[in-house]
């Protein structure tokens, strides 16, 4: 997540008491946020070492493992919540991800930034790939493998027989429910197998 008040308004979706598995944890930040007020226990999922050993320091359980290799040491409905933040353009597989994310989890969470945000469509329309606080790399430097839009996640959720929840945008740090897909840079879907 980009901001201190984006994971707290991600950690609010996530019942107290929750066994967690994060996919793509980055430094832990939000595992030892959930440990720390949601007392939620689990595992961070992560390949760079730099952020593994800060997942240790952090004192955060992690795997490093691929995603594109899959979730197969995990049991179904092994978790009561996945989390898969600002991973799912990065990944080449995501469909299999996410059928992956609503298997080994009761529920998953899901954000992404969101390409169809009106700055993002003033930049294309400009001439320019936006670069922004969600998008912040050039783009022939991008770990990101695609961009998507809050629409384009939703129907992609329902066309794998998953259930979305509830769904939203988060710009600068608030919940965006009105016209999400225009007015908020990253989108967010909590959803189960149906």
């Amino acid at each position: 997540m980009s901001t201190r008040q984006d994971m707290e308004l991600i950690a609010e979706l996530v019942a107290p008491g929750s066994r967690v598995l994060d996919l793509g944890c980055g430094r832990g930040e939000l595992l030892a946020l959930l440990r720390d007020q949601r007392q939620c226990g689990g595992y961070g999922i992560e390949i760079a070492d730099a952020n593994v050993l800060a997942c240790v320091q952090r004192g955060v359980n992690v795997i490093q493992l691929n995603l594109e290799e899959g979730l197969a040491l995990f049991e179904d409905q092994s978790f009561d919540v996945v989390l898969q933040l600002d991973t799912l353009q990065n990944l080449r597989n995501t469909e299999k991800m996410l059928r992956e994310t609503a298997r080994v989890g009761r529920i998953g969470l899901v954000s992404f930034p969101n390409f169809a945000y009106w700055a993002n469509r003033l930049s294309v329309l400009l001439g320019r790939m936006p670069v922004t606080k969600q998008l912040p790399f050039e783009w022939y430097n991008t770990p990101n493998i695609r961009v998507g839009t809050y629409v384009d996640l939703e129907r992609l959720a329902r066309k794998n027989g998953l259930r979305v929840l509830d769904s939203f945008g988060i710009q600068a740090g608030q919940v965006v429910r009105t016209l999400p897909n225009l007015r908020a840079s990253v989108a967010v879907f909590k959803f189960d197998r149906g």
